[in-house]
């Protein structure tokens, strides 16, 4: 992946919390949705939540803002201040992060209303964190993985969790693309919450549930990214991805097989159970990556009009 060095960064949907304390839970604290749990960690016991199923943030309901992103509550540290071009991003993962966001900004404020009835009019927030935050959907820890918020529409991310989590614990990969493949998929759920798609949202768990096809929709809307993102661009019309390897196919292939559900059952130990499942395996998962990948449409993606997930 290498970025286009002539590219002009935007940091206005870019934010940094910095870090922030762990409460007890309770209260405010975002409900768990069948999580893994694992020995070892933080407290001796720890859940591993990979993109957290959306409808269960303190009753979250899909509903938007036709005035777009709430840019007030987006907290600065500064973090991202630096990042101005192309160039910046090929030197830099904080900048490399902006310039991703910008793509998937741009890919999908043209492909959502091509080919849907919806307006990209509502914005999607980015805001990175360390050990915990206060989110629309309550207060969340970097236990959570990353996740969307459909109440405030931001994509939350403490970034040591590729190490952390997706690496140490689940054996995952470490390559370039492992991020931009875990925005992708939550900038998915974005377009699902533009959509209207969370409403569909019934059944938590099990290998069809509404669950799991939420979540292999927003992998195949990051697979569909994944084909256009080298003809995104700058407000000035340069493109911002110069080129996607192969390798990089490969790394997102990679990360999605590492959270699948059965392969996130076997690492922490644990027996696998598809009636737990709550975002697939990661053959299914791997699947719609691919099948947003070669297919690139919104049609190719509807997991919800199927039943070969």
């Amino acid at each position: 992946m290498r970025f286009n060095p002539k590219a002009r960064l935007d940091t206005s949907r870019m934010g940094d919390a910095g870090r922030g304390s762990r409460s007890g839970g309770g209260g405010g604290s975002i409900p768990i949705p069948g999580g893994l749990r694992a020995g070892g960690g933080i407290g001796g016991v720890i859940v591993v939540i990979l993109f957290l199923v959306l409808t269960q943030c303190l009753g979250g309901n899909g509903s938007t803002s036709a005035s777009g992103l709430d840019t007030s509550r987006m907290a600065d540290t500064g973090r991202y201040t630096s990042c101005k071009t192309g160039d910046d991003a090929n030197t830099s993962a904080d900048c490399a992060r902006v310039a991703v966001e910008n793509s998937l900004y741009d890919y999908w404020s043209k492909a959502l209303p091509e080919q849907s009835t919806a307006s990209f009019e509502a914005e999607a927030g980015v805001e990175t964190f360390t050990d915990a935050i206060d989110t629309g959907c309550g207060q969340a820890t970097s236990d959570v993985g990353p996740f969307y918020c459909p109440n405030d529409q931001y994509i939350y991310l403490d970034t040591t969790f590729y190490e952390a989590v997706l690496q140490r614990q689940l054996n995952g990969p470490s390559g370039a693309f492992v991020e931009p493949y875990v925005l992708a998929h939550e900038y998915g759920h974005h377009i699902q919450n533009l959509l209207g798609t969370m409403s569909k949202v019934k059944t938590q768990q099990g290998p069809k549930s509404d669950s799991v096809r939420l979540e292999l929709q927003a992998d195949c809307y990051a697979g569909m990214w994944a084909k256009g993102a080298t003809t995104s661009k700058d407000e000035s019309g340069q493109v911002l991805l110069q080129d996607l390897s192969d390798q990089d196919i490969q790394d997102a292939i990679d990360a999605a097989t590492a959270v699948g559900d059965d392969r996130i059952q076997q690492e922490t130990g644990g027996r696998v159970n598809p009636e737990q499942w709550t975002h697939g395996s990661a053959a299914s998962r791997v699947k719609w990556f691919k099948t947003g990948f070669t297919q690139g449409s919104l049609t190719a993606c509807d997991t919800f009009a199927t039943d070969n997930l």
